[in-house]
C-alpha cells in the first residue's frame, strides 16, 4: 500500500469506527469511588486496632512508621487484593524519566511438591529491588552498578490496577540507589513536605497557636491533552515516536472562531471521558471537571485538590489511564506540549496551597486580608520565594516540548512573575508604603434580568497570562508542561516556600513576642520593597511587559538550555541542602538528566524529520512535479498558456526542501564537543533551525502537491475528522 493510499485508508477507517460496548453507567459513582483502594476504611476493617492507629498516625500527622507492623499489614493487603482477583503485586515508583515504573511479582509460591501457596511478607511490602542501572541518574552511578531499592510509601495508599485479563496490587514506593542517592521524584517531595510542615508550624506558633496539626501542602493539577483517532496516529511516524507533528500546514479553519472552548463535547470523546473517569473513581482519584479546551481536539480534566504527594501519584496514574482507556475507544491521547503548529498547546496548571486541620488553609485571605496578619505573612513568604528562585521555577518546567509553548500567546511567558489581583495588589502596595489599612470589598454583580439572580462578584479579576497567579486561596503555577510529572514542580514550591517561611519566623523569633507586631509590619514591608518587582498584574503576553520586566531585572529564560543551569545556582543548592532535600551532587545529576533528555529529544526529532522528508515528502513532491510537468507540456502542445507555471513553484520548493535536508544532515552528523550543556546548546543553535528550515519548505509543498499524492494525514483531517 502506498503512503497516500495508507492516508486515505486511515481516513476511511476513522469514519467507519464503531464505539465499544457502553460501560455500566447506572451504578452511582458514590458506590464505585475508592473500591480499588486499600483505603483507611479498608484498613480499619481488616487490621488490628493498634496497627490501624499506627498507620493512620503516619498518614495523617507524619509520625515515624513502625516497621514491626509490616507483616500484619502485608497479610491483610494480600487477602484484600486476592479477594478482588489480584494475582500479582507491583512496587510502583517514579524515576527521573518523568513516567511511572513498575516491577510485577506473583503472590504464587510453589512448595516443591506440585502444589503452591500465595504469600506476601512484610519485608516484601517494605522493600523491593528493581535494577537501577537503566534509569537516569545523571552520572551518580555507572551502568555497571545496578542495585537500587524501592521503599513502601504508606502515605499513598495501595490500589488495584485492573486489566481485562487480571488484577495487580500496586504499591506506591520511593526509589533510591544502593548508595542512598535519590533517583525519583517522590522521596525529595516527601522531604520537602516535611520542611514546609516544620517551618509553617514555627510561624503559626509565633502567631499564638497552641494546637497545630500537621501542615501539608496541597496540589491540584489541571491536565490538558489532545485526542485524535489512532488510525491517524499510526499513519504519522512523528506523532507516534515524537509525540508531535514535525510537519504540517495550518488548516484553513483552526481555533480562530473560538467555537471549541467549552463547546459541546463530541459524543465519542464523551464516551471515552465517562469510561476514563469511572476507572479513576475506582482508584479514589477525585476528578471534578471536564471540558473542551481552546484548540480543536483538545480537552481538559481537573481533580479536587489533595495532599501534594498523593496528588503527584494520582496525576501519574491519571496520565497512564488516559492513554490506555483512549486506546480502548480507538483514540490516541497526546500529552506533548505542542503537538500541532498553529493551534494552542497543552499545559498542566498546578494549583498550590498549604494548610492543616486546626488552622485551615494558610493562604485563605478572608474578607479583610489587610487585617489578616497571618495570611499576609504566608503570602509574603510565597512572593519572596518566587522572587529569589524565579530561575529555578523556570528550570523545573524546562523541556524541549515546553519550549514550544512557553512565551507564546497561549501560555505564560518565560518571565516568572506573580499575579495578585486587584484586592491583594492594593493591600501589598499599602504594606510597601508603610501599613495596610483597607481592603477592596467583594460586591454583587447585577445582570439586569429579573429572572436571573444577582451574583457575588470577587474583589479582583483573573489573569490567564501570568505564570504564577493567586486565585482566591491558592497560587496557580501555570507553566508546567502537559507531559511533565508534577512531582518536581511541587518539590520546588515546597522547598522555596519553606525557606521563606523560615526566614520570616527567624526574624520574628529574634525580635521576641513584645515586638512581634511592629517587627512583622516592618519585615513584610522590607520584603515587598525588595521583592515586589516580581508582582505584575498586567498582560504577560505584551511586548511592553518584556521590556518592563527587563528593566525590573527579572530573568527571561526563553529556552531550556538557558533555564536548566538554575538547578545548580548557589541559591538553589543552599536551600535544598539546608533542609536535607537534595545534595549538590544530586542537584547536578538532575540538571544533567534534564539536559540529556533535551538532547535526546532533539536527536529523535531530527532523525524523524530526515526520515519523513526523504522517504515520504520528497518523493511525493517529485511525483507531483513529474505529473504536473507532463500535463503542462501536453496542454501547451494544444495551445493552452500558463502565465505563471505551477511546475516552477513546485521545483523551487523542492530545491528548498533539499537544501533543508542537506543542512539538517550536516548539522546532525556533526559531533558536538564538550559537556552535555554544550551538546544542548548545539542542538538549540544548529539542529533545531535546520529542522525548521526543512519543515517550512515541506509545509508549503503540502499546499501545492496533489491531494492524492500527499503521504501524511493533514492537520485538517487529524483535528476535525472524529
Amino acid at each position: 500500500m502506498s503512503a497516500s493510499t495508507s492516508r486515505q485508508a486511515a481516513i476511511k477507517a476513522v469514519t467507519e469506527f464503531k464505539s465499544p460496548a457502553p460501560i455500566d453507567y447506572k451504578t452511582p459513582v458514590t458506590e464505585i469511588y475508592g473500591t480499588n483502594v486499600f483505603s483507611p476504611a479498608v484498613m480499619k476493617q481488616r487490621l488490628p486496632k493498634p496497627v490501624y492507629k499506627a498507620l493512620i498516625a503516619t498518614i495523617e500527622s507524619g509520625a515515624k512508621l513502625d516497621g514491626s507492623i509490616a507483616d500484619v499489614v502485608a497479610s491483610a493487603m494480600k487477602d484484600w487484593a486476592e479477594s478482588k482477583g489480584a494475582t500479582h503485586y507491583a512496587h510502583v515508583f517514579y524515576p527521573l524519566t518523568g513516567l511511572s515504573a513498575e516491577k510485577h511479582d506473583a503472590f504464587l509460591s510453589p512448595d516443591g511438591v506440585a502444589a503452591a501457596i500465595t504469600e506476601f511478607a512484610g519485608k516484601t511490602l517494605i522493600q523491593g529491588e528493581p535494577d537501577a542501572s537503566s534509569f537516569p541518574n545523571g552520572g551518580l552511578r555507572g551502568t555497571s552498578h545496578a542495585r537500587g531499592y524501592t521503599a513502601w510509601d504508606v502515605t499513598s495508599p495501595a490500589y488495584l490496577l485492573e486489566n481485562q485479563n487480571g488484577v495487580t496490587l500496586c504499591i506506591p514506593t520511593a526509589f533510591v540507589s544502593w548508595t542512598g542517592h535519590l533517583l525519583d521524584h517522590k522521596t525529595p517531595l516527601l522531604r520537602g513536605m516535611q520542611a514546609i510542615d516544620k517551618q509553617a508550624k514555627r510561624l503559626l506558633k509565633l502567631f499564638g497557636h497552641d494546637k497545630i496539626s500537621y501542615v501539608a501542602s496541597s496540589a491540584g493539577p489541571e491536565q490538558e491533552y489532545f485526542l485524535i483517532d489512532r488510525n491517524f496516529y499510526y499513519a504519522r511516524p512523528d506523532l507516534h515516536l515524537a509525540g508531535r507533528a514535525l510537519f504540517g500546514a495550518k488548516p484553513p479553519k483552526g481555533q480562530e472562531f473560538e467555537d471549541h472552548y467549552f463547546g459541546s463535547i463530541p459524543p465519542r470523546v464523551l464516551a471515552f471521558m465517562h469510561d476514563w473517569e469511572r476507572e479513576l473513581y475506582k482508584l479514589g482519584i477525585p476528578i471534578k471537571t471536564r471540558h473542551n479546551e481552546v484548540a480543536p481536539g483538545q480537552f481538559e480534566i481537573a481533580p479536587v485538590y489533595e495532599s501534594s504527594n498523593l496528588a503527584a501519584d494520582h496525576q501519574q496514574t491519571t496520565m497512564t489511564l488516559l492513554k490506555s482507556v483512549a486506546e480502548k475507544h480507538g483514540l490516541a491521547a497526546l500529552l506533548h506540549e505542542k503537538p500541532f503548529k498553529g493551534v494552542n498547546g497543552s499545559g498542566k496548571h498546578l494549583n498550590f496551597s498549604f494548610g492543616n486541620s486546626t488552622q485551615g488553609n494558610l493562604l485563605e485571605p478572608g474578607d479583610t486580608p489587610h487585617a489578616n496578619a497571618q495570611f499576609l505573612a504566608f503570602a509574603t513568604a510565597v512572593i519572596r520565594a518566587v522572587s529569589i528562585h524565579s530561575k529555578l521555577l523556570r528550570a523545573v518546567v524546562a523541556s524541549a516540548g515546553n519550549d514550544h509553548r512557553l512565551g507564546a500567546n497561549e501560555a505564560p511567558p518565560a518571565i516568572i512573575s506573580v499575579y495578585l489581583g486587584d484586592q491583594l495588589a492594593d493591600v501589598f502596595e499599602q504594606i510597601k508604603a508603610g501599613e495596610a489599612k483597607t481592603s477592596k470589598s467583594k460586591t454583587t454583580l447585577q445582570i439586569g434580568v429579573d429572572v436571573l439572580p444577582p451574583l457575588p462578584k470577587d474583589a479582583g479579576d483573573r489573569n490567564r497570562t501570568s505564570p504564577f497567579a493567586f486565585t482566591g486561596n491558592k497560587f496557580e503555577f501555570r507553566a508546567v508542561g502537559s507531559s511533565q510529572s508534577i512531582g518536581a514542580a511541587i518539590l520546588v514550591l515546597n522547598v522555596i516556600v519553606a525557606e521563606s517561611i523560615d526566614y520570616i519566623a527567624t526574624e520574628l523569633e529574634k525580635a521576641g513576642p513584645d515586638k512581634f507586631t511592629a517587627t512583622l509590619q516592618k519585615l513584610l514591608q522590607s520584603i515587598i520593597v525588595e521583592h515586589g518587582k516580581v508582582i505584575f498584574n498586567g498582560n504577560g503576553y505584551s511586548e511592553e511587559w518584556h521590556k518592563e520586566a527587563e528593566g525590573r531585572g527579572l530573568p527571561n529564560l526563553k529556552t531550556s538550555v538557558e533555564a536548566l543551569p538554575a538547578y545548580t545556582l548557589p541559591s538553589t543548592v543552599a536551600a535544598f541542602e539546608k533542609y536535607g532535600i537534595l545534595t549538590k551532587e544530586e542537584l547536578e545529576s538532575r540538571q544533567e538528566i534534564a539536559l540529556e533528555q533535551y538532547v535526546k529529544t532533539i536527536n529523535v526529532e531530527a532523525l524523524l524529520t530526515l526520515e519523513i522528508a526523504k522517504t515520504q515528502i520528497f518523493p511525493a513532491a517529485l511525483r507531483h512535479l513529474g505529473e504536473v510537468s507532463e500535463s503542462i507540456a501536453k496542454a501547451k502542445a494544444i495551445g493552452v498558456d500558463f502565465p505563471s507555471c505551477p511546475a516552477e513553484k513546485t521545483a523551487e520548493l523542492i530545491k528548498e526542501l533539499g537544501a533543508g535536508i542537506k543542512e539538517l544532515c550536516e548539522a546532525h552528523s556533526h559531533e558536538a564537543e564538550g559537556t552535555t550543556l554544550d551538546h544542548a546548546k548545539y542542538a538549540k543553535d544548529k539542529i533545531i533551525p535546520a529542522m525548521l528550515k526543512t519543515r517550512e519548505a515541506a509545509d508549503k509543498l503540502e499546499g501545492i502537491v496533489a491531494d492524492d499524492l500527499w503521504p501524511l494525514p493533514t492537520f485538517q483531517e487529524i483535528l476535525f475528522i472524529k
